[in-house]
């Protein structure tokens, strides 16, 4: 007889909102219809996550967190690392918008970010201050001012809807691409 493996509440309702959202929009998946298709309590999201916002977050992170963790451990700070550490943001975007999962969770993502959704991010990632110190030439708060703007751009672009199984143009990537670079290393203005 096989081992087999089980699995958590937690996990469970992450994989069955996964599941919900990728046929329904997400003002129309309610936490009763994730707790049914997770087999849990009714009350099980509000005990593990607190709300259903804070679960589609922790989906987001624990979907996402991965992707980014191995290219973005090694970059280095400074202006000279710059357009590899956006080109080692951009490619899980590029491939994650190849299929209607990765859209999902581009999608989901695009709701929290560009709605300013008051999330505590746990993920080393989904921080300013880690992006920040990536920038050693500019004060902190400014990095962090530009980071939000360039991931705002990008999550806009990646999480519209109009994005489809083709993605976005080699074109429009590069152009992408170099336009977050020169944000990001762009000279300070007098005022901060």
């Amino acid at each position: 007889m096989g081992d087999k493996v089980m699995v958590g509440t937690p996990e469970r309702l992450l994989a069955a909102a996964e599941r919900l959202l990728l046929t329904s929009a997400y003002d129309e998946v309610s936490v009763r219809q994730i707790c049914a298709e997770a087999g849990a309590n009714p009350a099980a999201v509000h005990y593990h996550f607190g709300s259903k916002e804070e679960l589609i977050g922790a989906l987001i992170e624990d979907r996402l967190a991965p992707l980014w963790a191995e290219g973005l451990a090694k970059a280095s700070a400074g202006w000279d690392s710059v357009p590899n550490l956006v080109e080692a943001i951009l490619a899980p975007f590029r491939d994650l918008s190849a299929n209607p999962l990765g859209r999902l969770h581009l999608q989901l993502l695009s709701r929290f970010v560009i709605g300013r959704h008051r999330r505590v991010w746990r993920g080393q990632w989904f921080r300013m201050a880690a992006w920040a110190a990536l920038l050693p030439e500019l004060p902190a708060a400014e990095a962090e001012r530009r980071w939000m703007l360039s991931f705002d751009l990008i999550i806009m672009r990646f999480g519209s809807p109009e994005i489809d199984e083709h993605g976005m143009s080699a074109r429009s990537l590069v152009t992408l691409r170099d336009f977050v670079v020169a944000g990001l290393t762009a000279p300070t203005g007098e005022r901060q």
